[in-house]
């Protein structure tokens, strides 16, 4: 009998489910889209149920094809989007509005309504008040739709991240659980405490009766037999937020480790190990996870629109056909054209934290074309991550690091290559793309006693250096900072 994990991740575009063998290889993958609900505001939102359906399908694609047995599954590890909050109701596992996601911000009046208590929340959080986090798009679903405030006061309503959405329904209502990693990015847990305040709780307008059990991030936080897929109940043995999972697939497990995730948006993570760190500075503090007991925290730096800054060149701005054609439009621009894309379609994340911003092209001249336009895109995500990354290097005292990357634009040989040069680090691009899943299939087969830490040994990287003229890196970062400044 040979043992198999599946892993299944929910990312703002897609659900995917991937297969692992007793090696950590990958056998197979299998995904489904899923619809992005934007109205004329530019909010965003998910339906929950399409979300259920897909992962609820995919897995007897997923052991069809790949033709392995439904009795040699071991175990069930999920990694998901983050932040983006859900509510639905206790007695039936149906959503009551649609997923409200990270990249959102409608929570914004409530959070200037809480400006007075926002050092006190990010003392106790380690947040910025945002509404990129989930606690003000939950406060504003209990705002806004009619009759839930009550409900939930009743305690008839379940208040959660995208895992304990899925958690619940996976288990049939058996379990309401979240792990540490994504309890930390609500805006609602206490970093010192390890639990949910109260006090923050209450100031958002969120019954406690609401939130979920935090579990140890490789803990069992329940069974699933997928309704019936598989002939017996296996554990879910391991959540994860997204990036944190990746932060784990890259074996960032030392103080001093940083990864960057080049998805929708970005998230860049350093690991600062067992105490938590507070920055002034624009970086936000949050668990890393909780494994085999033990929490490991991280200073974490969110950008809006990375890779979608590449969508919205080819789908709004008609600019590409294709999002690979970015790279040979970058390679063929004027190296010497000094436009700048600063991409605050939502606002500003860190280290800004400005929701009241626009977007803009800056410096442009008559001869900037549509590859100068396109290059100033690609290198607005590079000078993004230089921003978060150069002061999480000051607040942690460490000068010298790599960056560990993964993520769709990672394949870019000209942004890495860019990124390499306007940090001034070495960049390592993981062979595997799909980190989430690698890293919560790692983790609960740790825990499960298949795998060891020698299972990082998997990973194999290519590498990129940096070349470009000290002098010209200089003066390209400093055009950057001046065009986020007439911006803001």
């Amino acid at each position: 009998m040979a043992d198999y994990i599946i892993a299944i991740d929910q990312s703002t575009q897609s659900t995917k489910a991937l297969l692992f063998d007793g090696q950590g290889r990958i056998r197979l993958r299998v995904d489904r889209p899923h619809r992005q609900l934007i109205d004329e505001k530019g909010w965003v939102e998910h339906d929950p149920e399409e979300i259920w359906q897909n992962v609820f399908n995919l897995i007897p694609e997923l052991l069809q094809k790949s033709g392995v047995s439904p009795e040699d599954i071991r175990a069930v590890g999920v990694s998901n989007q983050r932040e983006t909050a859900v509510m639905w109701e206790r007695a039936t596992g149906k959503p009551v509005y649609n997923a409200v996601v990270w990249q959102c911000a409608r929570g914004a009046a409530i959070c200037e309504g809480l400006e007075e208590h926002a050092e006190a929340i990010r003392q106790k959080t380690g947040l910025q008040m945002s509404p990129y986090f989930s606690a003000a798009k939950l406060a504003w679903i209990l705002q806004n739709v009619p009759g839930i405030k009550e409900r939930a006061e009743r305690g008839e309503i379940c208040c959660g991240t995208v895992d304990s959405y899925l958690l619940y329904r996976l288990t049939g209502g058996k379990a309401f659980k979240t792990d540490f990693s994504n309890a930390s990015r609500t805006q609602l847990f206490n970093l010192h405490t390890l639990a949910w305040d109260e006090d923050i709780l209450s100031l958002f307008g969120i019954p406690a009766c609401c939130m979920a059990e935090v579990t140890d991030s490789d803990g069992v936080f329940g069974e699933t037999d997928f309704e019936g897929t598989l002939p017996r109940p296996v554990p879910i043995h391991c959540m994860l937020g997204d990036s944190h999972a990746a932060l784990f697939a890259q074996g960032c497990l030392d103080r001093g480790m940083i990864k960057v995730g080049y998805g929708t948006g970005s998230s860049i993570m350093m690991n600062i190990g067992e105490s938590p760190l507070l920055s002034d500075k624009g970086v936000v503090t949050s668990l890393a996870w909780k494994l085999k007991g033990k929490v490991s925290y991280i200073l974490e730096g969110n950008v809006n629109y990375s890779g979608a800054i590449v969508t919205w060149l080819k789908d709004q701005a008609g600019l590409l056909k294709t999002s690979a054609e970015s790279e040979e439009l970058a390679k063929r621009a004027n190296p010497l054209d000094k436009t700048y894309l600063v991409p605050a379609f939502s606002g500003l994340g860190a280290p800004y934290w400005r929701s009241d911003v626009s977007a803009a092209f800056i410096g442009m001249s008559r001869a900037t074309g549509r590859a100068e336009l396109v290059k100033a895109g690609l290198e607005a995500i590079a000078y993004q991550i230089t921003d978060i990354v150069d002061i999480m290097r000051d607040e942690a005292r460490i000068p010298d690091i790599e960056l560990r990357v993964d993520g769709g634009p990672s394949r870019n040989g000209w942004l890495m290559q860019f990124q390499s040069d306007i940090l001034r680090c070495p960049v390592l691009i993981p062979e595997a793309e799909e980190l989430s899943c690698v890293g919560v299939a790692y983790a609960a087969g740790m825990a499960l006693g298949m795998y060891g830490e020698e299972i990082f040994e998997n990973n194999c990287y290519s590498r990129y250096e940096p070349r470009m003229d000290e002098a010209a890196r200089k003066a390209r970062h400093a055009g950057w900072k001046a065009a986020v400044q007439r911006i803001l």
